[in-house]
């Protein structure tokens, strides 16, 4: 199998999980709320306000960011449509700004301790940061830069689908939520780091 047609498959696998996901939390709002990860929560957090703003707020503009991420990519939309690449790139920065925000604020009552909530919490700082150095270098006109930035971006973005494939699977392994929860909280966004780092090896050799 050539390396192009990997690289196709593997944007369509991309862009499959990020549609499909992007639209899981609309579930939240549609069905009861001891669903999925709500279910780990006790009533008292359940009832307070200001959490649940904070939880939504995360939820859906991270999912909207998941979406419409992986469209920055496609090289075809860069050369052809720059100003529908510029209006997607805008609408994801501040879906990234409200869900990194509000994604800190409830690392800090994760379910599985400080362990837990260290690892959301610097997931929701890293998504921050990098898509903040990512729009200061884009500003700046340095490209390369802009688009090594965004690879680091969406791929603590799409730790949200990661989490999803291995939390079933850690659940399996020690037949309970809390210590699954523990490891998914740094597994579903180091390796996803770990790759970027090899696809922004790869495109500076390019330069």
């Amino acid at each position: 199998m050539s390396s192009i047609l990997k690289s196709k498959i593997l944007g369509w696998l991309v862009a499959i999980f990020a549609i499909v996901i992007g639209f899981y939390p609309a579930i939240y709002f549609i069905i009861d709320r001891r669903f999925g990860l709500l279910s780990s929560k006790s009533e008292t957090l359940l009832a307070n306000t200001l959490w649940n703003i904070v939880f939504y707020g995360h939820i859906t503009f991270g999912g909207l960011a998941l979406m419409i991420g992986w469209l920055q990519f496609s090289q075809s939309l860069r050369k052809n449509k720059l100003q529908v690449h510029r209006r997607i790139g805008s609408i994801y920065l501040l879906s990234v700004l409200i869900s990194g925000v509000c994604g800190v604020g409830i690392g800090f009552a994760a379910t599985g301790g400080i362990i837990a909530s260290i690892g959301f919490i610097s997931l929701g700082l890293i998504w921050l940061i990098t898509t903040f150095l990512g729009f200061s270098a884009v500003k700046k006109g340095n490209i390369h830069q802009h688009e090594k930035f965004l690879i680091y971006s969406y791929a603590a973005c799409f730790s949200a689908v990661t989490l999803r494939i291995w939390l079933p699977i850690l659940i399996a392994i020690f037949g309970a939520f809390d210590p699954a929860f523990r490891i998914v909280a740094w597994l579903c966004w180091v390796p996803n780091l770990v790759f970027a780092y090899s696809i922004t090896n790869n495109l500076k050799k390019l330069v």
